[in-house]
């Protein structure tokens, strides 16, 4: 079987991961060093955020050069090796890629820049002497106006262009990128804002009554995501990638609430994987997650394609802080909403159980081993998200789930680097660092090292199918074959647990005087059952 079809990837968001040259910024160094921490923690694979040279107005999401490591990063020599130890521990290596958009200091956009209106150096991005009334994602207008007089379409930040895939220079240059990085040994990509790049031709307004429309109201694709174009795209980097052979893969951040179209991006001759982005907004409550479950399933077996499981990333509030919320779905980045810490790692810890458990492939954001939470008070002079400034602060951004791992130590930095954190740390995570959670056999990071172990072990864990059990109210239960059986419970009773033996469980098991051990509100639990 594929390794990706039931892989356990983490992400390592680069900047804030390990500093190994003192600067305050994560780098290859730090990462490489750190590469035992990943192994032993049982992960099969990672996710790289975007390495290459970059302005950093977005965190790297903005590309001045596809082909080169930032300096801030490393070299490209350094990336190479960091492929190579990688493997040599065991884990494969996914990197970013970013097709959407470059950056504004891109070859390409600078060049469109000198050569004016009308150039044929314009046409690898959207030039267009009025703007229409699309919005930026980042908030505020997608256009900016340049020198000339002209404006240019940026959905996400004025830094940010996008590029014109019904250009054959554009489609030409990401074939070679992606061949480049293969040529290294990377052994896949994750593409970033995969449904949008190819827009609606003439770029038309979107209705007056909805002027940022996300999704599909009237069931057909959006002026600027899920063109039907954007098909033939993902089916030639598919045959890139198949040309080099192994187990190469793609995984696409694709935000679509309509299942069907979300599939067509998995069928057989396009992607392999897409972020299972339903699940991660999902409220933790039994009915909502089950029927989550049940679409995903469905849509993925339409097209025989492996689900994902993902609770947090880069882009979202951390998950430790949502589910301590009264609503606990995903709705936005919410950032002034009180939230029990204390509740909100409970239901981490048992969330992470549930998310191992189901079939297919599981993705850990950094931190989340950890139950860091969402850091809502750093500075405003601290803050690099754009978003922040787009919004004149309505928005607080994405940096409070960007603050820089705590290795160890009793204060900041917390043996981060040796030269502090880009994003300030609170001093209370010294209770969280990966050294004091080693040396506690009950800590988030202990769990999770137990947790992807037996799923490495499990026959019945990974890619499959599953069956769901009669059980009470706000209670998820499940089999696995052979002979594994998941219990939630997302109710405010202890429950009690079919027979079985325990192989994980995230809170301490209740003792009833006689019969079957319970389950306590806000856990999970991995039970052996059968013979």
């Amino acid at each position: 079987m594929s390794w990706w079809r039931d892989a356990a990837i983490y992400q390592v968001y680069l900047r804030s991961f390990a500093d190994g040259d003192g600067d305050g910024v994560g780098d290859l160094a730090g990462l490489e060093a750190r590469l035992p921490y990943l192994r032993d923690l049982g992960v099969d694979a990672l996710w790289l955020s975007p390495w290459y040279d970059s302005p950093m107005a977005d965190g790297g999401y903005d590309v001045a050069d596809y082909r080169a490591i930032d300096p801030s990063f490393g070299t490209l020599q350094d990336a190479e090796r960091v492929i190579g130890a990688a493997h040599q521990h065991g884990l494969k290596v996914i990197v970013d890629i970013v097709p959407n958009h470059t950056s504004d200091r891109h070859p390409w956009f600078q060049e469109a820049l000198r050569a004016g209106a009308g150039s044929p150096e314009r046409e690898r991005f959207h030039f267009r002497n009025w703007p229409n009334n699309w919005q930026s994602r980042f908030g505020g207008p997608a256009w900016s106006q340049v020198d000339d007089g002209q404006w240019y379409l940026h959905l996400f930040d004025s830094t940010q262009p996008d590029l014109n895939w019904d250009h054959p220079e554009v489609r030409a240059e990401f074939t070679s990128i992606l061949r480049f990085w293969l040529d290294r040994g990377v052994d896949g990509f994750r593409i970033d804002v995969a449904a949008r790049l190819v827009k609606q031709q003439g770029l038309p307004d979107k209705p007056e009554e909805h002027p940022d429309l996300p999704s599909f109201a009237d069931g057909k694709p959006a002026a600027d995501k899920d063109r039907p174009e954007v098909h033939e795209i993902y089916r030639d980097w598919r045959r890139v990638l198949d040309s080099y052979g192994g187990e190469r893969c793609f995984v696409g951040e694709i935000w679509l609430d309509d299942p069907e179209r979300f599939a067509r991006y998995l069928r057989p001759d396009e992607l392999h994987t897409a972020f299972n982005f339903a699940f991660l907004k999902c409220a933790w409550e039994a009915g909502a997650l089950r029927d989550v479950i049940d679409r995903t399933l469905a849509t993925h077996a339409k097209v025989a394609a492996p689900p994902t499981w993902v609770l947090s990333n880069h882009d979202v509030t951390r998950h430790a802080t949502r589910y301590g919320r009264e609503d606990t779905a995903f709705t936005g980045r919410l950032h002034r909403v009180p939230s029990d810490l204390g509740l909100g790692t409970r239901r981490a810890r048992a969330a992470a159980l549930l998310s191992m458990a189901l079939p297919g492939g599981v993705y850990v954001y950094q931190g989340d081993e950890l139950g860091l939470p969402e850091v809502f008070d750093l500075p405003e002079e601290a803050r690099q998200d754009p978003v922040f400034r787009r919004t004149a602060g309505l928005d607080l951004g994405r940096d409070g789930c960007r603050v820089p791992l705590p290795w160890g130590g009793e204060a900041p930095p917390f043996e981060f680097g040796a030269g502090g954190a880009w994003l300030p740390q609170p001093r209370e995570w010294r209770e969280l660092t990966a050294a004091r959670q080693l040396g506690d056999a009950d800590s988030m990071l202990s769990l999770y090292r137990l947790a992807l172990r037996v799923r490495r072990d499990e026959e019945a864990l990974g890619d499959g199918g599953m069956r769901w059990l009669e059980s009470g109210e706000g209670v998820l239960a499940f089999e696995r074959d052979p002979g594994f059986t998941c219990v939630v419970n997302l109710s405010r009773r202890e429950v009690d647990l079919p027979e079985g033996a325990p192989l994980v469980a995230s809170a301490e098991l209740g003792e009833a005087a006689a019969g079957p051990a319970r389950l306590p509100p806000d856990a999970a639990v991995w039970l052996r059952t059968g013979n």
